[in-house]
């Protein structure tokens, strides 16, 4: 029998939700460019990677608490932090290297991460309202220890506005050039750390372990400890980089830009197929829903509506998914509950 080259590559078979939203987001591209020209060209593609690159890091890091069971609302707060302390760090020892910056928000992201999963595992404490709590702990700390001072480009360290304007190549068309931005490999690595960690590693197999069910996970002598030190300090780890990507994308340094956007990660992710209970998820569900938050941020204008309906569309996706999600997890349990009775 031949395989898909989906199934070559992956060495598994797409999931029922992973070709739902793929033909999704073919259909849906394919509505915008029947109503506008000007979407299916070049330049929209790059503008829609590289505007969509934070969201994306945002989204590995909360697929792996996903799937361990958990609920994470702090990472937009530990990005802003870590990214911000780490600009007036550069800004303060004269250091202007993006990888300087980078390491020290990835190394703040990693210590705020820690405190989360300190506080949910020695207190038994539910993960969303941990989160929630330090989320804002950590901003309100760095309002009143650094402050929230906007610096505009003229401020912003010169290794991360140039970071955040490297291409891997241009193109030219009627429009003038188009560049794919760095971002994209970054993204990349990204991911395939992500993959090879949940997949490859034992680490990896705690995680799946805790989300399925932690009391069993333990009395076969699984550290619900070290497993959470590492979900969440990797989760505050990529948001630390996830920070960096934004500013740079901004050129422009606001410590509140990312408040807000925690829901619309969490539903891409979920979109994606992570459940909520735990236990499931996958890379490419999650980049799929992240292009799908992507497509109906960037593209409403072509269709000649309103940004309003952008909330509207994707509340909408995210209803009928979930819905979706649950129909075929309650077909499964009474299948199971049928053939236990034979």
């Amino acid at each position: 029998m031949t395989r898909s080259p989906f199934a070559a590559v992956f060495h598994r078979k797409m999931t029922t939700m992973e070709k739902m939203l793929s033909l999704i987001i073919v259909g849906y591209i394919i509505l915008v460019a029947t109503q506008s020209a000007s979407f299916f060209t070049i330049s929209t593609l790059f503008d829609l990677i590289r505007s969509g690159a934070a969201l994306t890091i945002f989204a590995f890091g909360v697929l792996i608490v996903f799937i361990s069971g958990g609920i994470d609302v702090s990472f937009a707060a530990i990005g802003i932090v870590a990214g911000y302390s780490a600009v007036l760090i550069s800004k303060a020892t004269g250091v202007d290297d993006i990888l300087f910056i980078i390491v020290v928000a990835v190394a703040i992201g990693c210590g705020l991460g820690s405190i989360n999963a300190l506080l949910i595992h020695l207190h038994n404490l539910p993960t969303l309202i941990v989160t929630l709590g330090t989320a804002s702990v950590f901003h309100g700390a760095m309002a009143l220890l650094l402050g929230m001072e906007t610096f505009t480009r003229s401020g912003v360290p010169q290794s991360i506005l140039d970071f955040g304007s490297a291409r891997l190549f241009t193109v030219g068309g009627e429009s003038g050039q188009a560049g794919l931005s760095i971002f994209l490999p970054l993204v990349i690595g990204v991911g395939v750390l992500t993959w090879f960690l949940l997949y490859r590693t034992r680490i990896g197999r705690s995680v799946y372990a805790l989300g399925s069910n932690a009391e069993s996970a333990s009395r076969v002598g699984m550290s619900i400890l070290k497993t959470q030190l590492f979900i969440y300090m990797y989760v505050g780890a990529l948001s630390g980089l996830a920070g960096i990507v934004y500013f740079s994308g901004l050129a422009y340094i606001n410590p509140a830009a990312l408040i807000g956007t925690e829901l619309a990660v969490i539903a891409a992710v979920v979109i994606g197929g992570a459940k909520l209970t735990g236990g499931e998820g996958t890379i490419l569900g999650t980049v799929l829903g992240v292009m799908i938050w992507q497509l109906l941020q960037n593209t409403l204008i072509h269709l000649g509506l309103d940004s309003s309906f952008q909330d509207l569309f994707f509340g909408a996706v995210l209803v009928a998914i979930l819905g979706f999600i649950y129909f075929r997890q309650r077909q499964a349990n009474r299948r199971a509950l049928v053939f236990s009775s034979n």
